[in-house]
């Protein structure tokens, strides 16, 4: 255990670095990024959050004595229709969903298709490209419904692409500096979304029920049993979340062709 008592650390870069159970007292970080990090079981006290931006997964948060988790979740629902749906219980629930998840994901590609194919592979903020995102969509595909659902140890396409924090794990691709074109990437995403959609349309009450076989060889999740229901809650979230984290960056990049 190291200390840090009246170090100037200011500007410094952690990455993959374990700070759980760190303590922080009368410490300057105004201005710090904090990007792909685990802040489960923070506390915090005396502290001055003015102008800050978090996004991310949100439950189980206390502002001054305030659980705001169901606040954000109502508020969020009011601003995106749709996104009540994104937690269904029963088979017809999630092929609506998944209907949803479709139709919103059209009008995002013919939006992209409006700007200069070179920026969709240009990054807002330090986020990823159009592209990337949807080849990302392709690897969580094929992570949850290829591999955990369908079976298949090694499902991975060469343009997969995981989580920037995901370790480096034997057989599974990850190739930043490809620049497939959108239509390539597309005709994969094609394939994958009706994989999906086959998985939905044969879903009953007992099969949603149920848990998916171990898979055993390395890759992405782990080789063990999962639900069937979360393995499909995941992949609706991540449909729906990359597609708003989409049309948020495509509105910069089409501010840049003005």
């Amino acid at each position: 255990m190291a200390d840090f008592i009246g170090d100037e650390l200011k500007d410094s870069r952690f990455e993959r670095v374990d700070l759980s159970g760190a303590e922080f007292h009368a410490s300057d970080l105004a201005g710090a990024h904090f990007r792909g990090v685990n802040m489960s079981g923070v506390v915090m006290r005396g502290v001055e959050l003015v102008n800050v931006d978090i996004y991310g997964e949100i439950a189980n948060l206390t502002i001054n004595g305030v659980d705001i988790g169901p606040l954000i979740n109502a508020e969020l629902d009011r601003r995106h229709p749709g996104r009540a749906k994104m937690r269904p219980t029963a088979p017809a629930g999630f092929r609506d969903a998944w209907d949803t998840i479709e139709r919103l994901w059209d009008g995002t590609v013919q939006r992209a298709r409006r700007v200069d194919p070179a920026l969709l592979h240009a990054s807002v903020d330090g986020e990823w490209s159009f592209v990337e995102t949807l080849r990302h969509l392709v690897f969580a595909t094929d992570a949850w419904v290829r591999r955990a659902i369908l079976g298949d140890p090694a499902p991975w396409d060469p343009l997969d692409l995981p989580w920037d924090e995901m370790p480096d794990t034997p057989g599974i691709p990850r190739d930043r500096n490809a620049r497939p074109s959108l239509d390539t990437v597309l005709e994969l995403r094609r394939d994958r979304m009706s994989t999906v959609r086959e998985v939905i349309d044969g879903l009953t009450d007992e099969s949603l029920d149920g848990h998916t076989e171990p898979v055993e060889a390395p890759g992405w999740p782990p080789s063990r049993g999962y639900p069937v229901r979360e393995c499909l809650l995941c992949i609706l979230n991540e449909e729906w979340e990359h597609r708003l984290y989409a049309e948020r960056d495509l509105a910069a990049l089409e501010a840049r062709n003005l």
